[in-house]
């Protein structure tokens, strides 16, 4: 079974368009004469995606606090969680105060056969009163009008290049690609409520904390992927908060217990 799944997600990558992908088995040491190899499957592949950078800081609190250096730094806590388990490889779409357009975020992750994608950033809502961490899956009708423009917000960096499927018959490409689509939607909603219900015990939640908008960086067709909005920087007290490496710990602890949840219920196939 393992080994037909990961025929099938091959074959739906060299569809898309990706790079050709090597097989994903590592190898234990070598078999004596006459004993076959035991394949032993790699550790998943967790891309963890810190928002903005460089000229693009994201959103800015009233002290002037930048939203793209508290993700950064929750990135960076959330990577030595998931390595610190032996049970991932955890990867950076940016490990320094750099620009990354969005396309390339995707395709950073997808160049190294991700099988998760995790977005972080912070938020600054019109509405100071509001606070809590949320998370957003993709939709193409965004679940309401702060999700809707959230989005356009994070959109306006860059624009998303199209799946090319033009070596095959437009009938064939469009079944495989929205079969291919909803697999990982349907892991993409699996993450997001692992994420809401591992966070949801330590820290506080926007109201509706799950939310689906037409985000950029979620729209792999083969990768499930996730927004997480770690707070509001609009919100004084949020503001302090995330400014503290303690409390952004507990942030990184959260999202490596979902992590973990989400690989031991559906597997990385």
């Amino acid at each position: 079974m393992p080994d037909r799944v990961f025929a099938r997600r091959v074959l739906l990558r060299l569809l898309a368009s990706a790079a050709a992908m090597p097989v994903a088995h590592t190898y234990a040491a070598a078999p004596r004469a006459g004993e076959q190899p035991v394949r032993q499957r790699a550790l998943p592949i967790v891309a963890i995606d810190p928002g903005h950078g460089g000229a693009d800081p994201g959103a800015i609190s009233p002290s002037g606090f930048y939203e793209k250096d508290v993700v950064l730094a929750v990135a960076f806590e959330l990577v030595g969680e998931l390595a610190r388990t032996g049970r991932f490889r955890p990867i950076l779409t940016r490990s320094r105060d750099v620009f990354v357009p969005l396309r390339e975020r995707v395709a950073r992750a997808r160049s190294q056969h991700a099988d998760l994608f995790v977005s972080i950033h912070a938020d600054a809502l019109p509405d100071s009163t509001l606070r809590g961490l949320s998370v957003y899956t993709l939709s193409d009708e965004a679940s309401d009008r702060e999700a809707a423009a959230l989005a356009a917000r994070e959109n306006r960096a860059d624009i998303v290049g199209g799946i090319n499927l033009s070596r095959q018959p437009p009938e064939i490409g469009s079944i495989l690609l929205d079969l291919a689509r909803r697999q990982t939607s349907n892991r993409s909603l699996g993450v997001a409520r692992l994420v809401v219900a591992a966070l949801g015990r330590s820290v506080p939640l926007l109201e509706k904390p799950h939310r689906s908008a037409g985000f950029a960086v979620l729209t792999a067709p083969d990768m499930p992927s996730v927004l997480v909005e770690l707070g509001c920087l609009s919100h004084p007290a949020e503001e302090r908060l995330l400014q503290q490496r303690a409390y952004r710990q507990r942030l990184a602890d959260g999202l490596a217990r979902a992590i973990s949840d989400y690989f031991s219920t559906y597997g990385a196939g």
